[in-house]
């Protein structure tokens, strides 16, 4: 791994450990091994460096919810899927914690990765559930762009109440009780 790479990985875990605020462009350079000068070579400085890996991150975690949707099975499987993948509760959404460090939230740049992959998120899974809904999946009063919104809000609320209560068990019965508000088609 180049020092490029390694300065953006170094953010990537910082910004998920400490946030923006609690990330220093010294914690990065003595979390990637990397100097001052290679830090000011690669990137303009704390925020360009932060932004590629926000950036970095949104990409991930699309590419791989995509793996999830594009799976086999039925429309409820597939999401299932996703909701049910293994993650690190406990520690959150490396995107989603983003959204309480001021520091993001007040940089347009900063924060433009993070609108875009929830936007793209909620898109993705109303398209889906939409898809269900027209194949009879789903019941035929579901609103997918709604259901959808529901869905993005209870994993980060689920990662919100297992980080309070010290324990993924809690996120796995958010996931359970959002699996079953899909379970609504009358047969």
């Amino acid at each position: 791994m180049d020092k490029r790479e390694r300065l953006i990985e170094s953010t990537r875990e910082l910004l998920w450990e400490r946030g923006y605020v609690g990330t220093s462009p010294k914690a990065i350079q003595e979390r990637s091994g990397a100097g001052q000068g290679s830090m000011y070579h690669h990137f303009q400085g704390k925020s360009d460096l932060a932004l590629a890996a926000i950036s970095r991150d949104a990409e991930d975690l699309r590419t791989r919810a995509e793996a999830e949707f594009a799976g086999p099975g039925t429309i409820v499987e597939r999401i299932t899927v996703y909701l049910r993948r293994e993650r690190d509760v406990i520690k959150g959404c490396p995107v989603g914690r983003l959204t309480q460090d001021p520091g993001v939230m007040a940089d347009a740049d900063l924060r433009k990765p993070v609108e875009e992959y929830f936007g793209w998120l909620t898109g993705r899974l109303a398209e889906l559930l939409g898809e269900g809904r027209g194949a009879g999946e789903l019941a035929p009063e579901l609103d997918p762009l709604a259901t959808a919104t529901a869905l993005v809000a209870m994993l980060q609320g689920g990662y919100i109440l297992a980080r309070a209560a010290g324990s993924p068990d809690v996120f796995a019965k958010a996931v359970d009780g959002a699996l079953g508000l899909l379970a609504t088609k009358e047969n």
